[in-house]
C-alpha cells in the first residue's frame, strides 16, 4: 500500500446507479496526465443500452482510447495494462452480468481478475456498482448476481490500493481508510 501522498497502481471506484462514479474515475484519469485507455464492457443489446453506451463515448474527448472486453477482462487487462497508461473499467458490474448471462461460473474470473489486478503492469481504475444495499432481490437469479458482485467488489477491494466510495456524486475515501476508532 503506497504511503499518503504516493501514487496508487489501482483504484476501484464503487456507488450505485447513476452515482457519478464513471464521472468520478474518468475526472481522475483524465488529471494524471497519462495516455488513457477506456474498457467498455456494455454490450448493446437494446436500444437503452446503445443510447446509454452513446452518451459515455460522447462525455470522452480524444484523448481516450476505447477497448471492448465483454468477457475476457482480465486477459485484456493483461495485454493493454502500460506503466504509461491509465487503463479504466467501466464497469466490473457489466462484465459480470456478461458472464452470468452467458453461463458462465462466475468464481474463476472474479479470482483471475483480483489477482491481475494486483499485479498488473500499469496503472488502473476499476469502476463496479455497489449492488448489495438495496432490498433482497425477489428471484434467485438476481439474488445470484447481487452476492457474486458483493463477492468481486469484495476482492477488488483488498486487490487494489485505493477504494472510493461516489453516492450522489460525492466521493468518499474508503481505502486506504482511517484507523479504527476501537480496539479490542
Amino acid at each position: 500500500m503506497p504511503a499518503g501522498g504516493d501514487p496508487i497502481k489501482s483504484l476501484l471506484v464503487v456507488g450505485g446507479a447513476r452515482s457519478g462514479k464513471s464521472r468520478f474515475a474518468q475526472r481522475m484519469a483524465e488529471a494524471s496526465g497519462r495516455s488513457l485507455v477506456l474498457i467498455a464492457t456494455a454490450q448493446p443489446l437494446d436500444a437503452e443500452m446503445a443510447d446509454r453506451i452513446s452518451r459515455h463515448a460522447a462525455d470522452r474527448d480524444a484523448r481516450w482510447t476505447l477497448i471492448e472486453a465483454f468477457f475476457d477482462l482480465g486477459q485484456t487487462l493483461r495485454r493493454e495494462a502500460q506503466p504509461e497508461r491509465l487503463l479504466v473499467v467501466d464497469c466490473v458490474t457489466l462484465w459480470l452480468s456478461n458472464l452470468l448471462l452467458r453461463g458462465d461460473d462466475l468464481s474463476p474470473p472474479i479470482k483471475d481478475l483480483a489477482r491481475t489486478a494486483a499485479r498488473l503492469e500499469g496503472p488502473v481504475i476499476f469502476v463496479s456498482n455497489e449492488v448489495g444495499a438495496g432490498i433482497v432481490p425477489d428471484n434467485a437469479l438476481a439474488r445470484a448476481f447481487r452476492d457474486a458482485q458483493g463477492m468481486c467488489n469484495q476482492r477488488l477491494a483488498e486487490a487494489c490500493d485505493a477504494v472510493t466510495l461516489v453516492t450522489a456524486g460525492i466521493a468518499t475515501q474508503i481505502k486506504p481508510g482511517p484507523e479504527p476508532v476501537f480496539r479490542f
